[in-house]
């Protein structure tokens, strides 16, 4: 071969090398591979999660493809620019080959260029395996502390307005028991002259008996703080 067809052939060869680069460093939207997103995913200012996102691109949005390195692409949406993971994005038109197996069984795919007048050159992902995102636990939050319970009120007993009470002491002091209107007590044994005052709020009519079985009787309608001459001198009660 001559030196000077050598020469040219070349030069011819070194031109096409040197586009092919170009389109895949980046290429016109006229020349781009035509691409479709697969659901919604961020457009980011650069290869990467550590860049800012700069748009949203939305499922089955058709975009050109202009350059792939790794496992990110740089396309065009129409109305801006960025850069997506490629496993969002699925070739459409002729010529294209998605879904490629590779060597770790993960899907590849090429975006096929045909430049007019020139090679066919292809711009993707190649075989590379997308990383999956480092997911960092959140740190236990803390459990709510109940706030107290307010103390309960304390219910204090009252008083039965039936009740008459009988206490050894003047001025309802001291020991007592208590009888309802209807009984009687024909002898009060242990407490045999020991009633000094009478708790009557019903106002009922009380017979109190110096002997056993309701005999030398003295009859009460009211409460009496003290009882007289019949102070310890109570061995029967009736009351009416």
């Amino acid at each position: 071969m001559h030196s000077k067809t050598r020469k040219s052939l070349l030069n011819f060869v070194t031109g096409i090398a040197i586009a092919a680069a170009a389109v895949v460093v980046f290429m016109p939207d006229a020349q781009a591979a035509p691409g479709t997103v697969t659901t919604n995913v961020n457009v980011r200012s650069g290869p990467g999660t550590n860049y800012g996102v700069v748009a949203v691109a939305v499922q089955g949005q058709r975009v050109d493809v202009q350059q792939c390195e790794r496992s990110w692409c740089y396309i065009n949406t129409g109305r801006t620019s960025g850069w997506v993971s490629a496993q969002y994005l699925q070739p459409t038109g002729g010529g294209n080959t998605p879904n490629r197996p590779n060597n770790n069984n993960q899907p590849g795919f090429n975006f096929d260029i045909t430049i007019p007048g020139g090679p066919s050159i292809s711009i993707g992902n190649g075989n590379q395996r997308p990383q999956p995102p480092v997911v960092r636990p959140e740190p236990p939050r803390p459990m709510p502390v109940p706030p107290p319970r307010p103390p309960r009120p304390q219910t204090m007993p009252q008083p039965v307005a039936d009740d008459i009470c009988f206490f050894d002491r003047t001025q309802f002091r001291g020991d007592s028991f208590c009888l309802q209107p209807g009984d009687a007590q024909r002898d009060l044994r242990g407490w045999t002259d020991r009633i000094s005052s009478i708790d009557n709020p019903g106002r009922y009519t009380i017979e109190v008996c110096s002997e056993r079985n309701f005999r030398g009787c003295r009859t009460y309608t009211t409460s009496a703080s003290s009882l007289g001459d019949f102070d310890d001198y109570i061995a029967s009660i009736r009351i009416r």
